[in-house]
């Protein structure tokens, strides 16, 4: 499996393009600049079979409804966050005053606690992460080494908690008890700025240390 990190809009949040041997791939937290990602997935050849959002705020969220209807496919979030996508006082795009109101139509697959789950012949688990926002999920590759960790756990770093419905004892307690269980050599593939490892994290990231 082969992945690209793509930063779009102006937080320049990661978007990340999963690919397998057959060119299929998965799409994650499309935030915006929608002809900046297809054009890189036209130019690849590939064949996306989803959206999958590690939560809803508007900065993951902007090209959602421009990539699935330009490729036909199925968008996918946890239930908790169902209701903000549509919504631009829920998805933050209405307290940032970012200039425009970010919505989009409701998602076609809604997902509902911790799972395996299965989209052509990618194979991942669904981790709850949430503490960042309440229904933020993380997805892990366990063949691959690598886990979508969106904006629970950055390179030196964790997500803010102080917007609605964040909490900070509990973004401890999901990476600590979900991430951090995970192997040392896991590639972490954060919502914004460079990849890491667990292992890195594990040893010098200062958020983490004496919980």
């Amino acid at each position: 499996m082969e992945w690209n990190q793509i930063p779009l809009g102006p937080l320049q949040t990661n978007c990340y393009v999963l690919t397998n041997e057959k060119k299929e791939c998965l799409i994650f937290d499309p935030g915006e600049e929608s002809r900046k990602l297809s054009g890189f997935i036209e130019q690849k050849g590939l064949k996306p079979l989803a959206v999958i959002l590690t939560h809803a705020h508007f900065d993951h969220i902007g090209a959602v409804d421009d990539i699935r209807d330009l490729f036909s496919i199925p968008v996918y979030i946890h239930d908790k966050e169902a209701v903000w996508l549509p919504d631009p006082a829920l998805n933050g795009s209405h307290l940032f005053k970012i200039g425009k109101l970010i919505k989009a139509r409701p998602a076609d697959h809604i997902i509902t606690g911790e799972q395996e789950l299965s989209i052509g012949e990618f194979n991942f688990a669904i981790l709850e992460t949430p503490g960042h926002s309440p229904g933020s999920i993380s997805l892990y590759f366990k063949e691959a080494d690598l886990v979508v960790a969106g904006d629970a756990l950055f390179s030196g770093s964790i997500g803010r908690t102080d917007l609605p419905g964040g909490n900070h004892q509990q973004l401890l307690e999901s990476i600590h008890n979900k991430l951090l269980a995970l192997p040392e050599e896991t590639k972490v593939l954060p919502g914004h700025g460079p990849v890491t490892t667990i292992g890195q994290e594990m040893d010098s990231n200062p958020f983490l240390n004496g919980f």
